[in-house]
């Protein structure tokens, strides 16, 4: 209150307006305002301008326009813009002939440099709204050509007039290149004046040249067809655009459509041998009738079977050359002593007929074609079977007629998982990736690999006998009496794989682990965790049989008497875990295997 007492008292000092306020601030007049843009007694602060002059601190914001500029925005607004002036004093004054432009982001290039500024900046070319009604404002425009000048283009091109158009004036558009477009100029088509194929006319009333839209599928879009529709295909298959006279169509021309197609030989003739060089387009390759038939071979060429072989060429040739015979899959042989079935249906004539097909062919054996792929596995006393008892014609070789029943009288019959097992893992050697059927063993070794050797004393499996332990059903059932050893099982240990005891996880071996069948250690803590610690340790030593059986966990053995608190009265029903697991500092539960304190203090509250 005494600084408001002083300041009234003051005997001029903030009572009178330094000057009247502009119109746009006007509604601001009176002392009871002041504060509203000064700090009492201060200076006016440029927070409280921009607290109005809300699309001024949103240029601001986005370091946009003159106002977002990094220099202007360390000045204080009322470097530029001052105020108690008077009614009609122009708060936005500079010299706009000096105005360096490219402050406000935006350089002045081409015409734009030459312009008077309120050419742009009028009320028309503002979008927003509100700035659009502020009086002789430099705010609201945007960079988009568009939002000041018309759409010649009328939305048929892009909005952005830059990617064809420099500042410089709207004609011509140096930016523009044809080849960007879906219709690259090339040949004649560079020399041709634009109009001629975008045509001037009028569109919405106004002037307009039409760019986009224009058909260019084939040259008779533009151009009149000299071959009134009389050759089917694309003008650009035979013509040039340099030149309608340069022909490329050799090679180029989809004959397809023409109800001939060229294949093999036909497809590397030149056009003029088959169809006259006539100059006249209404004519040029109409020479041929239109219904001429693909296979009619001898309207063309000379018949030198003189009819024997009737007229259907191509029943025997290919069109790639007269020498060249096909595979004669139209001949029927069963009218001769061999007729083809399965498998020599599909074989070409020539991989038997090797000179002229009327040679005779030894048919008595499969061998007499085939080479015995067995070489002589089969033979017995000199006489080789035929490939007839094993395969069919039907299947080929990679399928046989041998059964499992005829498998079950050699000196090998499957049993187990053997019965499971596909041929090739047992017949196929894997040296030269062959298969083979004889002399091939019996015992387990013969074909599997001894993983214990060296690791496991032979005692426990004699000559390599795997049966000893393993049966023909699963390698991993093991039926093996551990009372042999040195430590029979019993309890839990019954219900443990052999791999839990025997395996052992070795990161650095060729297969991640490692055998162990000696030496092994018959303590608890070998192969159990020994959760105790050094609590129940004797001489070194924590004997768990002291306590635990084999059948379980559970302390079986355990007597509390035995300890320096028996168990007497309620103790005796309490759960173990009531008093033998607390919670640590941690919050987790562990369990006290040994207590120390006795008194009822210790466990019991008062």
């Amino acid at each position: 209150m005494l600084a408001f007492a002083l300041f009234w008292a003051l005997p001029t000092l903030g009572q009178i307006s330094p000057g009247p306020l502009t119109d746009a601030h006007a509604d601001l007049e009176g002392l009871s305002n002041c504060t509203q843009c000064h700090k009492l007694g201060d200076k006016v602060l440029d927070t409280k301008c921009l607290e109005c002059h809300v699309e001024i601190q949103s240029l601001v914001n986005r370091s946009s326009g003159l106002h977002g500029n990094p220099t202007v925005v360390e000045q204080n607004c009322v470097e530029c813009h001052g105020e108690h002036n008077g009614r009609r004093f122009d708060m936005v004054r500079f010299d706009q002939e000096a105005f360096d432009h490219m402050t406000t982001g935006y350089e002045l290039e081409g015409q734009h440099a030459k312009i008077e500024c309120r050419e742009c900046h009028n009320s028309e070319n503002i979008g927003d709204g509100k700035l659009k009604k502020k009086e002789k404002t430099f705010l609201g425009l945007d960079d988009a050509c568009l939002s000041c000048h018309e759409d010649y283009h009328q939305g048929t091109l892009a909005e952005d007039c830059r990617e064809c158009h420099d500042l410089d004036g709207f004609q011509p558009a140096p930016l523009f290149d044809h080849a960007h477009t879906d219709f690259e100029l090339k040949g004649e088509h560079t020399e041709v004046d634009c109009k001629e194929c975008h045509p001037m006319t009028v569109r919405n009333e106004v002037e307009f040249q039409k760019f986009a839209g224009i058909s260019f599928d084939d040259c008779s879009s533009c151009h009149q067809d000299p071959h009134n529709s009389q050759l089917p295909g694309q003008c650009a298959q035979c013509h040039t655009e340099s030149s309608f006279t340069t022909f490329k169509g050799q090679g180029n021309f989809a004959h397809t459509v023409t109800g001939f197609e060229l294949r093999g030989s036909h497809g590397s003739l030149d056009c003029f041998a088959c169809h006259k060089d006539n100059q006249d387009p209404l004519r040029v390759f109409q020479d041929q009738p239109h219904d001429i038939v693909e296979n009619d071979c001898i309207s063309c060429h000379d018949d030198v079977h003189e009819g024997l072989y009737g007229n259907d060429c191509v029943q025997c040739h290919r069109e790639s050359s007269f020498l060249s015979l096909r595979n004669m899959d139209f001949f029927d042989h069963g009218v001769t002593d061999y007729p083809l079935e399965g498998q020599h249906v599909g074989v070409d004539c020539r991989a038997c007929h090797e000179e002229r097909f009327s040679d005779p062919i030894d048919f008595s054996s499969c061998i007499s074609c085939h080479e015995d792929y067995h070489e002589g596995e089969f033979t017995r006393e000199g006489v080789t079977a035929d490939c007839v008892e094993c395969h069919s014609l039907e299947h080929g070789f990679d399928f046989t007629l041998y059964t499992l029943e005829q498998h079950q009288s050699t000196d090998f019959p499957l049993k187990g998982a053997h019965m499971a097992t596909p041929c090739f893992a047992c017949h196929i050697d894997e040296r030269d990736e062959k298969w083979t059927f004889t002399d091939m063993g019996t015992t387990c070794v013969d074909c599997h690999q001894d993983i214990h050797q060296g690791y496991m004393d032979t005692t426990y499996y004699p000559d390599k006998d795997c049966a000893r332990c393993h049966g023909n059903d699963n390698w991993t059932d093991v039926d093996f009496d551990h009372g042999r050893t040195d430590w029979p099982l019993d309890g839990k240990h019954l219900e443990v794989a052999c791999s839990e005891c025997h395996f052992k996880v070795d990161a650095d071996a060729a297969k991640g682990w490692v055998q162990q069948f000696d030496g092994l250690a018959a303590e608890c803590a070998t192969c159990h965790e020994n959760v105790h610690g050094l609590a129940f340790e004797i001489e070194g030593v924590t004997d768990c049989a002291r306590c635990h059986v084999t059948k379980s966990w559970d302390p079986e053995l355990f007597d509390h008497d035995s300890t320096d608190f028996p168990l007497e009265g309620q103790h005796d029903k309490v759960a173990c875990s009531a008093c033998h697991e607390v919670v640590n500092a941690a919050g987790e539960t562990v369990t006290l295997y040994q207590l120390n304190k006795f008194e009822c203090i210790d466990c019991h509250l008062q």
